[in-house]
């Protein structure tokens, strides 16, 4: 077989094939930078390559690492997989999303023990599962944001015949699956890259240190590495899309952007396939050219993270203020109404957090409109959980009533709603901050900067867990026995029936950014007493009424609704005006 290697400053490449065997590799003759040489390895044969007469290091491009991060790469034959389920995608437009960490969805950590639940998640109504990234990184347990082979699988996951046989066993169910992939750093350890060319500059530094090489000499291969990358999940592993992390730490200054030049070629592959493919950014910028349409010089990415609607919502359920809580915590619900008509809060205004002006609208007069569908809505993310002190998931910090209204204003939003696990029945369990690290300066390193990062903000260092304390991962695990018992079950029933609502008026993924309306008291009345919300989105009604101890009486526009569904039965509809019990929601049509 052809073994290939991009090492532009090498003097010479050698491959080693294991065991003892070596082969001098020679200049490509048509690409420039790169080596390449013929040998005799099949399927799980382990090799590596050895520039300038070094140790041999893993494939950049590597399918699989058996050993992890540092140990040799091994030859993955795709074609030998066989699909037991005919998959013609699944399109963004009507999607209901259900992230899901492989490590922490069960006990056993695993893709086989996560498949042995995609039962539970066809029952619930979700249609993809977002699965947090599975490239190799080091240890066995982690987020998975610090992997470093970006073509290979985690390797006690289950490795690439793990993740094939998953998504094999989703679609089985009619489940779409999408995969968070990481392009704007690699982690700390066990990383190569550098040993074989420019895949990293100086020229701009990230939280990570020097960033991805994107348009300095040599990013052209970069770039090409990238999107070989996300091309090869989607075509190998049959994904129905990408989640796209972080991209505003991606420095780019090139005239085509690389998320530009990612979705052309997304969008390629998905023509040939004949398979609808879309990628999700996360983006932190609030810029209208993330999600644009390539046509009008934008990076053509199907849809992106929408924090504001998380940051309103979640100030409304809990009177947080802190951080960047502070620019939604003086009136909530006139955020959380503008977020839902406007997809942004922030959209060029001031951001105190910020200390600056900050994003830009999305609608603007005489602009071509916007579908909806292309922001995300959720209550609960990996990140907003786990990010803080403790990882206390918001069943922590409301009551099942406000979960229950948090759940009807993301499940029948006019934005794509997204769950993360157990959300859905309000686990108890934490979602924390754990690390696997194998080098112990690291692992040491990594424990006191979380410390000190909580400490500034008044945590006493004791209380924060310790990453590296594989408690802190069992503490994480979803607790599977909690879905059958009270409140839960309760919880789980309104989310089936909320998704089931969505479901039944597709028209709610068609429709355009803005048409949606929302009434509320007022940010001068709810600050004070009443603190409710009225969403009208397509033929739909959504009441919530986040008050602790005052009812709510909430006058309907249209002439004869019909109460569609209700977490308290005490809920009346009488003479056009629905009367909510306190921290309760209702759906009319």
């Amino acid at each position: 077989m052809l073994f290939e290697v991009w090492a532009p400053h090498a003097e010479t490449v050698t491959l080693h094939i294991a065991p003892g065997r070596t082969h001098a590799m020679a200049h490509s003759p048509t690409h420039q930078g790169w080596w390449q040489t013929e040998a005799a390895a099949g399927d799980g044969s382990r090799y590596g390559f050895a520039p300038d007469g070094g140790p041999a290091l893993p494939d950049p491009r590597s399918r699989r690492q058996p050993d992890g991060p540092e140990g040799l790469s091994a030859v993955v034959d795709h074609d030998a997989y066989t699909w037991r389920h005919p998959w013609r995608g699944l399109p963004l437009p009507g999607a209901v999303l259900y992230e899901l960490h492989v490590g922490t969805f069960t006990r056993e950590g695993t893709f086989e023990a996560a498949t042995e639940r995609l039962g539970h998640l066809a029952g619930l109504g979700v249609t993809h599962v977002e699965l947090m990234p599975v490239c190799p990184f080091p240890g066995t347990h982690g987020w998975g944001y610090d992997g470093v082979a970006l073509w290979a699988v985690h390797e006690p996951y289950g490795g690439p015949e793990g993740l094939k046989r998953f998504v094999d066993a989703a679609h089985g169910q009619g489940l779409g699956v999408v995969l968070d992939v990481v392009h704007n750093h690699l982690g700390p350890s066990g990383n190569q890259l550098p040993a074989f060319g420019p895949y990293f500059t100086e020229r701009h530094q990230t939280p990570w240190g020097a960033a991805v090489n994107l348009d300095a000499p040599g990013s052209d291969e970069v770039r090409s590495y990238l999107i070989g990358s996300a091309l090869a999940f989607l075509r190998d592993y049959q994904l129905d899309g990408l989640r796209l992390d972080a991209v505003h730490a991606l420095a780019d200054t090139r005239a085509q952007h690389f998320l530009a030049e990612l979705s052309e070629a997304v969008d390629t592959l998905a023509a040939h396939t004949g398979r609808p493919l879309f990628l999700i950014a996360e983006s932190d910028l609030n810029d209208p050219r993330t999600t644009a349409p390539r046509s009008v010089n934008g990076h053509g990415l199907h849809a992106q993270w929408n924090d504001d609607f998380h940051h309103a919502l979640h100030t409304a359920l809990t009177g947080e203020s802190h951080g960047y809580y502070a620019d939604f915590a003086h009136a909530p619900l006139t955020a959380l109404a503008k977020t839902l008509t406007g997809a942004f809060f922030h959209d060029g205004g001031h951001s105190t957090f910020r200390g600056r002006r900050h994003g830009r609208p999305v609608l603007r007069p005489g602009a071509a409109g916007v579908p909806a569908y292309r922001f995300l809505a959720y209550a609960q993310t990996h990140d907003q959980i786990g990010n803080r002190a403790l990882g206390e998931r918001l069943a922590a910090l409301a009551t099942p009533g406000a979960l229950a209204c948090a759940a009807a204003l993301v499940l029948l939003a006019p934005g794509t709603p997204q769950l993360f696990m157990g959300e859905e029945w309000g686990a108890r369990t934490p979602w924390q901050y754990f690390t696997d690290h194998q080098d112990p300066e690291l692992a040491e390193a990594v424990r006191q900067g979380r410390r000190r990062e909580f400490a500034a903000h008044g945590w006493p260092t004791e209380s924060v867990p310790d990453p590296q304390d594989p408690a802190t991962r069992a503490r994480s695990c979803l607790e599977w026995s909690e879905p059958e018992q009270a409140p839960h079950d309760r919880l789980l029933d309104w989310h089936r029936t909320l998704i089931r609502l969505r479901h039944a008026h597709p028209v709610l993924a068609h429709l355009p950014l803005g048409e949606a309306r929302v009434e509320h008291p007022g940010p001068a009345v709810e600050a004070e007493t009443e603190r409710w919300l009225l969403l009208r989105n397509g033929p739909l009604h959504v009441a919530a009424n986040l008050s602790p101890d005052r009812g709510a009486h909430i006058r309907l526009p249209s002439p004869h609704p019909v109460l569609l569904a209700s977490w308290d039965a005490e809920a009346r509809l009488a003479d056009g005006t629905l009367s909510l019990p306190p921290e309760s929601a209702a759906v009319l049509g």
